[in-house]
């Protein structure tokens, strides 16, 4: 079992502090944390194991306010037990923010928080819809985004809460039929352009019979059909993902065997949804809570003249 030294947590705990604030960390921290965080991660499952009781959170794509908005609502760590299923960088002004402090309460808290990797955790995602921009911006060099790719490899690609709530970014896979099957993918690389750890991050849940293709380009819809064996086989009560925007922050599909939660309130400061996060207590009883995005999140100065980048 990994242990912390007294100063370790004092450090990390006024580092926490300090970005609860929006004060990014400098360069060389930022390097210790993601390394103290691999360490951590290097030894969690494909399938993650979490007990209850836990609050499931969906995308947040760097809207930090909206981040201390989620905290405020679900209640502090570690008081609360989080999950967090992906999608932390990207489109959001405070990306780096957003990430450095679920990487900082993850090495501080490692048994109260699990963080799952977002088909957006990866370093050609990241290089097109902004977080490797916002690294630049902030650190004037792309050493603190290679810390935090790098880490991005070490994140857990799903999670099983209680062995009967099935937790991940995306969807199914045609290539993985049992637990089992996700349990024996070599995780640590670059997110895949295809193959079944692509899948995991990438699909979505469609009312349809059987296997689509994606819209996407990655990743497969699933039907209904597929959602159903799945569950049986492996003992699921139902899937939890995130992954796609829903206008209500919740929605249920599949004859309730599939839920998508989204976390990110008016997505890109735009889209006008309500986000929520999913509330389960000692017995598996569900608590669907919606938030407004916070009132304060007005943009940093550097944003002004960037890309709009796509939805």
């Amino acid at each position: 079992m990994l242990s912390m030294k007294k100063e370790e947590i004092a450090s990390l705990d006024k580092w926490i502090s300090q970005l609860m604030e929006r004060q990014k960390l400098p360069e060389m921290q930022v390097k210790l944390l993601c390394d103290k965080a691999k360490e951590i991660l290097s030894h969690e499952s494909n399938v993650q194991t979490v007990q209850c009781p836990v609050t499931v959170c969906g995308d947040v794509h760097g809207q930090f306010h909206d981040v201390m908005e989620l905290f405020k609502t679900g209640g502090p760590l570690p008081d609360t037990n989080y999950l967090f299923m992906g999608d932390y960088v990207d489109r959001g002004w405070y990306s780096v923010e957003t990430l450095t402090l679920l990487l900082a309460m993850k090495v501080r808290y490692r048994n109260r928080i699990t963080i799952l990797r977002g088909n957006h955790e990866s370093r050609q995602t990241t290089q097109v819809y902004g977080f490797y921009d916002e690294c630049l911006q902030k650190y004037g060099n792309a050493n603190a985004w290679k810390y935090f790719t790098d880490l991005f490899d070490y994140l857990p690609l799903t999670a099983l809460v209680e062995n009967k709530i099935f937790c991940l970014h995306g969807g199914l896979s045609p290539s993985l039929d049992t637990l089992d099957h996700i349990r024996a993918l070599d995780r640590i690389q670059e997110l895949p352009h295809e193959g079944p750890m692509c899948d995991l991050l990438w699909s979505d849940v469609e009312e349809c019979e059987g296997w689509a293709i994606s819209p996407r380009g990655a990743g497969y819809l699933f039907g209904k059909d597929i959602s159903e064996k799945f569950n049986y086989s492996n003992g699921l009560d139902f899937v939890s993902r995130a992954h796609q925007l829903v206008m209500e922050g919740y929605n249920w599909a599949h004859d309730k065997r599939v839920v998508t939660i989204f976390s990110a309130p008016n997505y890109c400061y735009r889209s006008g949804n309500q986000a929520a996060i999913l509330e389960l207590d000692d017995s598996l009883n569900q608590t669907f809570t919606r938030f407004d995005p916070a009132t304060d999140r007005g943009a940093p100065s550097y944003m002004k003249n960037t890309p709009d980048y796509f939805l």
